[in-house]
């Protein structure tokens, strides 16, 4: 990769992983199976950021809001979320990756949880690419969860309601110490954020795929990366 191209890339990608439950219908097999593709797919995209020098990549794997699925499918994704970490954290270390999970774990078993802290002390020395998933995420509740400590925070002393600025409140989320998005891609065709980093994403170049996520090849993401490159970002300013 030449030296303008790689300065051009977005340092950040967040992924809205949309489509296995459709992509699984299309195949005339259970929603299951649409997730189990899509995990080979996250295998594919995490290699490709790391192969091309994407310093972040968040994917959104599990909404707060996906409660509201059939117990059986929230158990079969809790199940293969727990595979893919024991099948995959030694492969992550190997290649020098980040392992962290954002969102609110006090719903998760406590197995999984043991199984997420594990990762992230294993990888947490890593200088490769930061990868975030975000299991039992929303962005609501992330900015609520950073207000409440920042009001813990005032009732203890330790600042006043005058030291609150954007700041302030962005050491508070859970990616605090990360830059922003530049890119964020939502496959499947549906056109909206879905309480998907919604601070963070204030000034995100958006990307919009009909490509289902089972089907979300490199080729795709690197198409998106090269519109991203196109792209005049203002800020806005002039």
């Amino acid at each position: 990769m030449s030296e303008q191209i790689a300065a051009k890339l977005p340092a950040h990608i967040g992924i809205i992983m949309d489509g296995n439950g459709r992509w699984a219908k299309l195949q005339n097999k259970p929603r299951i199976f649409g997730h189990k593709a899509g995990v080979e797919a996250i295998r594919s995209i995490v290699k490709a950021s790391s192969k091309i020098g994407i310093k972040v990549l968040t994917l959104y794997a599990f909404s707060t809001e996906n409660w509201k699925r059939p117990k059986a499918e929230v158990e079969g994704l809790m199940s293969l979320f727990s595979n893919y970490l024991k099948k995959e954290v030694n492969e992550l270390h190997k290649n020098n990756v980040c392992f962290r999970i954002i969102g609110e774990k006090s719903m998760l078993s406590g197995s999984l949880v043991n199984l997420i802290a594990e990762s992230e002390a294993l990888t947490k020395n890593n200088t490769g690419l930061v990868l975030n998933i975000a299991v039992n995420y929303g962005g609501r509740d992330e900015i609520i969860w950073a207000v409440k400590e920042i009001a813990r925070d005032i009732a203890l002393g330790r600042m006043e309601p005058e030291d609150i600025d954007s700041g302030m409140l962005e050491r508070h989320l859970y990616t605090a110490g990360l830059q922003d998005p530049d890119l964020i891609i939502r496959t499947s065709g549906e056109l909206r954020l879905s309480n998907f980093l919604i601070w963070q994403s204030a000034y995100s170049e958006l990307w919009f795929t009909d490509v289902l996520w089972p089907d979300f090849t490199e080729a795709v993401y690197m198409g998106a990366i090269n519109d991203f490159q196109k792209r005049k970002r203002r800020y806005g300013g002039v």
